[in-house]
């Protein structure tokens, strides 16, 4: 939970998307019931993770 809080706090994810992924996640009890999450939250998680790496600047030149 603390990648969603960090993408929460980045504005990456919207507080209403960081509560239904969290509660999607904690009520989740196998991997693949995690996998079954609403394409919506999916597509959310994903561009969130992908803006973080972006951010992060992982292994790639910086703009100035």
């Amino acid at each position: 939970m603390q990648l969603l809080d960090e993408m929460l706090s980045l504005n990456l994810l919207t507080p209403e998307q960081h509560h239904e992924i969290g509660a999607w996640c904690s009520h989740s009890k196998t991997p693949d019931k995690i996998m079954q999450m609403p394409a919506h939250l999916w597509r959310a998680l994903e561009l969130a993770s992908l803006l973080m790496d972006f951010e992060g600047g992982a292994g790639s030149a910086q703009i100035h």
